[in-house]
């Protein structure tokens, strides 16, 4: 069983933490977030410098809850201190995008244009017509909003066009024709 729940999260300089009843409220010089907690689940700051997650009892609802608070915390601290940035890459011909006010505008091979509007407190980027970011203090909605943008055209393993993740390894596959001629 994961120990994650015990490790206490570090604060940096910069970052404070207030504890409401079910909520923690973290703030830090990119902003501010608040992260909800069950009431199996208790939480407290030592010394000011670290934050750690109790547990009332040992049912396993508590247990599974205890490493999810806990990381959830440790996302919204270093969301608000550093932020989060999740980087796709356009390849294939005449794939690209642009920025159209803050929404994304995908051209990749689809009659219509593609148009994806990010979600609150995410912005994105079009680094240059073939290039993406997007950045944000919350890492779930960073996530979200990445994903919506790769599943918008996701990467085919035959020619590899697509958008995919930065560093994102596409498994390629040979088509019928290089098959064919490799058996003879």
């Amino acid at each position: 069983m994961s120990r994650i729940g015990f490790k206490p999260v570090v604060l940096p300089e910069g970052v404070s933490v207030e504890i409401g009843e079910s909520v923690v409220t973290v703030k830090g010089p990119k902003g501010e977030l608040s992260v909800a907690y069950p009431s199996t689940v208790s939480v407290e700051v030592k010394d000011g410098k670290e934050l750690v997650c109790h547990r009332k009892d040992e049912e396993i609802r508590t247990l599974e809850m205890h490493g999810t608070v806990r990381a959830n915390i440790a996302n919204a601290v270093k969301g608000v201190h550093e932020g989060f940035v999740k980087e796709l890459e356009i390849s294939g011909i005449g794939y690209r995008c642009e920025m159209r006010g803050t929404s994304l505008v995908l051209h990749v091979g689809f009659s219509h244009e593609v148009v994806v509007a990010p979600l609150d407190g995410v912005k994105i980027t079009a680094k240059d017509e073939t290039h993406i970011a997007v950045e944000g203090i919350d890492k779930q909605k960073v996530g979200q909003t990445a994903a919506l943008i790769h599943d918008t055209k996701r990467p085919e393993p035959y020619g590899g066009k697509g958008i995919k993740y930065k560093g994102e390894v596409i498994i390629r596959k040979e088509g019928k024709r290089a098959a064919a001629t490799s058996k003879k």
